[in-house]
């Protein structure tokens, strides 16, 4: 039997935890303390106060405050306990959860089993939500059943050695006598009920979102009285906000704006985001639009030559786009998640650009005299996203290939590239877990499968293939972080795509607020915000 019992966590584990569960150690008190209102300008607009329709980044943080997961994720993007406080693996299809006891919900109801059981039956069974929803976490679950009020086995229909991983995105609801609660239900007459550190108060789409301390939470009491979000879309306006003091915290602050926050004795907080910028090439094509030679006659696709991704590679200037681009809000990438999370490679180095090997390299693959290429990106997706195109247009011409920038809004860069308009393109990914990216950006594409489903350039490589799979059977742990490290190896060695940066996030507070602690996922919660004083 193989099994994996998680203690409780560490104090550096809370510092760095995700979810609320965790993050309310972050800023919660031991004693009471005076009432404070915690003020927060966000950029995310939540999209409904139902916690199982939509998996996207408004509605997993600001939900946060008053639903918890029965697993939480550390800084490094490890498993970690949430209501469950400890799980093992009973055979390859089953598991166990053990769950905490004494927790509450907002009614005074005590959780159980029977909540858990609700939750993940309300998302496999009941709702059909849109694109992004919670459905794919729980489709594997064949069986899910309770032998006594705090053990949960779950059984799945095939094997599935990272279940609690993906518990880890799920937020548990109080069970319902009469059936399933609807999404309009919770959106329109309902008080959102959970076992988080915060209770619902106000909601007005769009607008506002407020909250109000749960002193009876399981994790501690929180800091903050009363908590408000305002929702401002303007990173402009939200700088502005914090700087006249209207708010206590602003999120998602662009870099140009930090010295004069500093300046003004505003501080700033920032960490490298769960995600990956980086350039992909058209890997399949025999001829690949945009591609020509310096007189403009098409030519061959280059990119199907390894020696020739390499050379580009080598030209790229990644420090410059990071310090000059980014304003040092940014790290340079050689693989798909920032170094130090799970799954990562600590063997990856960024060189500096070698345009004489790069160069040389081009003439050995055929093309001394360089080529030209159309280089594609969005305009204002991502951080330094249009202006980076511009750095690496400067890089590549140092070795004959004369790159042409062509960016458009992101919708419309979006069905372009779907269509295979592009023989280059800007792209970014990002997730839960470093083994989503890989799937989805480096396995070959199968739709049956599920795999490649960003892979636009059709790279395959069946050797990697064999050896993400043959990761990915492995349960989370070192073991499984190492198969995954050696994947990616593999794969960066074959230059399949052109890892650019990973971009910084970056917060900003007032006095009020002594420290701040950002999520490497973008989250916005005040369970990251520790008052002054405290």
């Amino acid at each position: 039997m193989r099994g994996i019992i998680l203690k409780k966590l560490s104090f550096r584990c809370l510092r760095l935890a995700l979810t609320a569960g965790a993050l309310a150690g972050l800023a919660t008190v031991a004693e009471p303390v005076a009432a404070q209102t915690l003020r927060v300008a966000t950029s995310y607009k939540l999209m409904t106060l139902d916690p199982h329709y939509a998996d996207l980044n408004e509605n997993n943080s600001l939900l946060s405050h008053i639903y918890d997961r029965l697993v939480n994720q550390d800084g490094h993007l490890d498993p970690q306990p949430g209501l469950a406080t400890s799980w093992r693996r009973l055979s390859d299809t089953r598991w166990e959860f053990k769950l905490r006891e004494g927790v509450r919900f907002h009614d005074g109801s005590p959780f159980t089993a029977r909540d858990v059981i609700y939750s993940l039956t309300r998302i496999r069974d009941f709702l059909t939500p849109p694109s992004g929803g919670y459905r794919s976490y729980a489709k594997a679950m064949k069986s899910i059943t309770a032998p006594d009020p705090l053990t949960v086995v779950i059984e799945t229909n095939t094997d599935s050695p990272t279940l609690p991983l993906s518990l880890a995105a799920i937020f548990i609801m109080p069970h319902k006598e009469s059936g399933f609660a609807s999404t309009d239900e919770l959106n329109a007459t309902a008080r959102p009920i959970g076992t988080g550190p915060y209770r619902f108060q106000a909601w007005q789409s769009g607008e506002t979102f407020r909250l109000t301390r749960n002193d009876g939470y399981w994790g501690g009491t929180p800091a903050w009285a009363e908590v408000t979000f305002r929702v401002i879309e303007s990173p402009a306006a939200r700088v502005a906000a914090l700087t006249t003091a209207d708010v206590d915290v602003a999120d998602y602050i662009p870099a140009r704006d930090v010295p004069g926050l500093k300046q003004r004795g505003l501080k700033v907080e920032s960490t490298s985001a769960a995600r990956s910028n980086f350039l992909q090439f058209d890997i399949e094509r025999e001829t690949a639009p945009g591609v020509t030679d310096k007189s403009g006659r098409p030519i061959k696709n280059p990119f199907r030559d390894k020696r020739v991704r390499q050379a580009l590679s080598m030209a790229t200037d990644r420090p410059f786009i990071v310090e000059k681009i980014l304003l040092g809000y940014g790290t340079a990438a050689t693989q798909i998640f920032p170094g130090g999370l799970s799954g990562t490679s600590s063997n990856l180095k960024v060189a500096a650009p070698d345009y004489g090997a790069a160069k040389a390299l081009l003439a050995e693959a055929g093309f001394p005299d360089g080529f030209n290429v159309v280089l594609a990106g969005p305009a204002g997706r991502y951080p330094g996203d249009s202006e980076s195109l511009q750095a690496v247009t400067q890089n590549w011409a140092r070795i004959g290939v004369r790159a042409q920038p062509v960016v458009a809004p992101f919708s419309v860069f979006a069905t372009q590239r779907a269509k295979g308009e592009y023989p280059v393109w800007y792209g970014g990914c990002s997730g839960d877990a470093v083994s989503f990216c890989l799937d989805a950006l480096l396995v070959s594409p199968n739709v049956e499968l599920g795999t490649g489903s960003l892979n636009y350039g059709k790279y395959s490589n069946p050797q990697f293939d064999a050896m993400l799979a043959k990761a990915k059977t492995i349960e989370e742990g070192p073991a499984r972080s190492a198969a995954l490290a050696a994947a990616t190896e593999f794969a960066m060695a074959d230059y399949p795509m052109l890892p650019l940066y990973h971009f910084h996030l970056i917060t900003g507070h007032g006095q009020k607020v002594r420290s701040y602690t950002v999520h490497p996922r973008g989250w916005t919660t005040a369970m990251q915000a520790v008052p002054a004083g405290q």
